[in-house]
C-alpha cells in the first residue's frame, strides 16, 4: 500500500511510521527537510495548505491517510471532502477528551462534551474537546464512509511525560533544576489512563486497509487505570534513583493552572474526570492487553529522558506562579530572553499589571532603536 501520513513526527506518528514502512510505502509530510529512510519519504511542506494537499492527493491515489494535524472546523470542511475523494481511508486523529463524564467505563458509544454539556461558556469556545468533536462531525455528515476516527488517551513517550494537566516543562524541568514539584490535590485521586504511543501506533496500524473499520470511531488506550499520585509516584522513584536526593513536591488544594483562563477548561473538562475505558472494539483488530503497564513504561521514558534530557519552552508565567507557591525563586540568569524575564518577575512578585505597559515601553525602545540604526 501506500500511505501518505500527514504531520506524523510525534509521539504517535513515529512509531506509527517506523511499523507501517515494514510492509507499506509510506510518505509523510514535515515542516522540515528530512532525508528518505527505507520505506520512509518525506514530503516538505505545510499539510494545512490547501495548495500543499492539492499537490500531495495528485501525486497518486492513495491506500490511506493519516491525519495528525491539528485543523480548525472551517479548514477541516474545506480539506476533508478532498481527504476522501482521494483515499480508500482517511483517518482522522481526534482525542479520548470528546468524551463527557462517565462513571462507568467509557465506550465508543459514551456522550461527547458536545452533545450534553450544558456549560454554555464552554460551548461558545473551540476548546480541544469541542474542536475535536466538531470535525467528527464534519466527517460523520460527509456522506462517506470511507473514514476512521481514533481517539487516542493521554499518551506518553521519552519526550512526552505528563502529569496532570502539567508537561515535563512544568514539572520535570523544576525537578532537575533542583526546585519543588508542584502538583494539586484536586486531581492528585482521579483516575487516568496513559497510554504509551508505541501502543497507540499498534491500534492504529492495526486498522489500516481494514473494510470493518470504515465510519466507525476507536478509543485506544491502555486497559489499565491509575490515579495520578501514581503517576507522580512512578516519576519521583525514577528521580530519586537518578539525581541520588530526595525530590521536594508541593501540594495545593487547586492547580496552579487555575490561574490561567485559558487553561481552565482542560482542568475541568478532563482532568477533573475519572478516565476508564472499555478496549473491546479496538480489541478486535490488536491485542490490547498486551500493551505496556503505564508505571513500567513511564519509568522506562523517563529513565531514557534523563539519559539524554531536551525540554521545549518552558511556560515562565506558570513557573513564576509555582515559584511563589513553592516559596523558591528561579534565578534570572537561567530564563532566556528578556520578555521572559519580565513576565516570570512580573507573575513571581504579584505585578501583572505591569506587563503591558513594560512591554508597550519595549516595543517603542525597539522602534527607536532601529530607526537610529
Amino acid at each position: 500500500m501506500n500511505i501518505l501520513v500527514l504531520g506524523g513526527t510525534g509521539s504517535m506518528g513515529v512509531p506509527l511510521v517506523a511499523k507501517l514502512s515494514k510492509q507499506h510505502k509510506v510518505y509523510v509530510t514535515s515542516r522540515s527537510s528530512r532525508e528518505p529512510q527505507g520505506n520512509i519519504e518525506y514530503i516538505q511542506g505545510n499539510a494545512r495548505e490547501k495548495d500543499f494537499v492539492v499537490t500531495l492527493l495528485s501525486m497518486r491515489k492513495w491506500d490511506a491517510i493519516i491525519d495528525f494535524m491539528v485543523h480548525t472546523a472551517d479548514s477541516l470542511t474545506e480539506l476533508s471532502s478532498l481527504f476522501l475523494e482521494n483515499t480508500k481511508q482517511y483517518v482522522f486523529i481526534s482525542s479520548a477528551r470528546v468524551y463527557s463524564q462517565s462513571e462507568a467505563k467509557i465506550t465508543e458509544d459514551t456522550p461527547r462534551l458536545l452533545d450534553v454539556s450544558t456549560d454554555t461558556e464552554y460551548l461558545k469556545t473551540n476548546e480541544y474537546a469541542l474542536a475535536k468533536a466538531r470535525e467528527e462531525d464534519i466527517l460523520f455528515k460527509s456522506g462517506k464512509n470511507n473514514f476512521t476516527i481514533i481517539r487516542p488517551t493521554i499518551t506518553y513517550n521519552t519526550y512526552r511525560l505528563q502529569l496532570g494537566v502539567l508537561e515535563k516543562e512544568s514539572w520535570l524541568y523544576r525537578a532537575l533544576h533542583g526546585r519543588s514539584i508542584v502538583f494539586s490535590e484536586d486531581i492528585n485521586d482521579k483516575l487516568t489512563t496513559m497510554t504509551l504511543g508505541d501502543d497507540v501506533s499498534e491500534g492504529i496500524a492495526s486498522v489500516i486497509g481494514s473494510d470493518k473499520a470504515l465510519g466507525e470511531a476507536f478509543h485506544i488506550t491502555c486497559p489499565v487505570s491509575l490515579p495520578w499520585h501514581e503517576v507522580l509516584a512512578t516519576y519521583i522513584a525514577v528521580l530519586k534513583k537518578h539525581l541520588g536526593r530526595d525530590i521536594p513536591v508541593v501540594m495545593t488544594k487547586q492547580s496552579t493552572n487555575l490561574k490561567f483562563p485559558g487553561r481552565v477548561y482542560q482542568l475541568i473538562y478532563s482532568r477533573y474526570f475519572n478516565r476508564t475505558f472499555d478496549n473491546s472494539k479496538i480489541a478486535q483488530f490488536c491485542d490490547v492487553n498486551s500493551f505496556t503497564l503505564p508505571q513500567e513504561g513511564l519509568a522506562r521514558c523517563l529513565e531514557a529522558f534523563l539519559a539524554a534530557p531536551k525540554f521545549s519552552n518552558i511556560q515562565w508565567d506558570l513557573e513564576a506562579v509555582n515559584d511563589k507557591v513553592a516559596g523558591e525563586r528561579t534565578p534570572l540568569r537561567e530564563i532566556p530572553h528578556m520578555g521572559n524575564k519580565i513576565t516570570y518577575f512580573c507573575y513571581r512578585n504579584s505585578l501583572t499589571f505591569l506587563l503591558k505597559p513594560t512591554f508597550r515601553l519595549l516595543s517603542i525602545a525597539r522602534k527607536i532603536k532601529n530607526k537610529i540604526r
